[in-house]
């Protein structure tokens, strides 16, 4: 992989950065969350590998962005819009996973003249609750009793914009073998710096703005692409399938024997899923 460029965009009140790297086809990675750290995408970065001019940046909420709100999803919409702005790409091809899939949705519909097309990796779904409720019971069900009531308790009052970025890392640890097919194969986990304002106020409009999400997701007008790990705790039915099946022309791969980072249990997964979406 190619050596990497800082990338910085100006937005109101300070600016967002990330980095960038590579040579062909424009391509921004959103990453999950809400509320936290970019780093993660390193890994989906080196999966895409060479072939595409390849971004990401630190939504606002964390260094080395802007760490103060609105934090809403039209500011969210405009932030990936001057992200594009600052890379000089009038449009690009974007890959969002878990809830940067579904702030694709919107960008799709907000902006969607900004994109040459979308791919959502095991996306928070567009359609219902987007699947939160399924995939909540999934991950109580796949952590041990002894820790599973601390997790969401921690979780809840991150939700509530109560916690500490100490508690959702706490929160996070204990999750973490559930988002993967097998809890013996996952990624090492990292502390993940985490905004709490960030994950409070984005999870409130998410909900909000779900059933008019809903509605509208047959406007979608560029190509578009939902991978899904077949073994994920987010549920395929609820969310990749019902969204996919919303928007005229989408497509839905699901990922046998992969979790929540398909690209680390399945590698090539989701560069293969891009390759066929801008070819098409």
């Amino acid at each position: 992989m190619s050596a990497r460029e800082s990338l910085l965009a100006a937005v109101p009140g300070g600016s967002l950065g990330g980095w960038i790297h590579g040579s062909g086809p424009p391509v921004l990675l959103l990453h999950g969350g809400p509320g936290l750290a970019y780093d993660y995408l390193d890994g989906l970065g080196a999966e895409i590998g060479d072939g595409y001019r390849v971004a990401a940046f630190q939504q606002r909420g964390l260094a080395p962005s802007l760490e103060d709100g609105p934090f809403d999803i039209v500011t969210a919409v405009a932030d990936v819009c001057a992200v594009l702005d600052a890379l000089g790409w009038e449009r690009a091809w974007v890959v969002g996973h878990s809830w940067g899939g579904h702030l694709l949705l919107h960008v799709a519909l907000g902006a969607g003249e900004r994109l040459l097309g979308g791919l959502a990796v095991d996306p928070l779904g567009g359609v219902g609750d987007g699947g939160t409720a399924a995939f909540e019971a999934e991950l109580a069900a796949r952590t041990p009793e002894e820790a599973r009531a601390r997790a969401f308790e921690l979780d809840e009052r991150a939700m509530r914009g109560e916690g500490t970025p100490e508690e959702v890392d706490e929160s996070m640890r204990l999750l973490w073998p559930a988002y993967f097919a097998s809890p013996e194969h996952t990624l090492p986990y990292e502390h993940w710096e985490s905004s709490v304002p960030a994950y409070s106020g984005l999870w409130e409009a998410i909900n909000a703005g779900l059933p008019t999400l809903a509605a509208d997701l047959g406007r979608i007008k560029v190509p578009f692409g939902v991978v899904a790990g077949g073994a994920s705790p987010m549920p395929v039915e609820a969310a990749a399938a019902a969204t996919a099946a919303a928007i005229p022309g989408a497509w839905l791969d699901i990922v046998p024997g992969a979790g929540h980072f398909p690209w680390f249990e399945r590698p090539g997964c989701v560069r293969a899923a891009l390759d066929r979406l801008t070819s098409a």
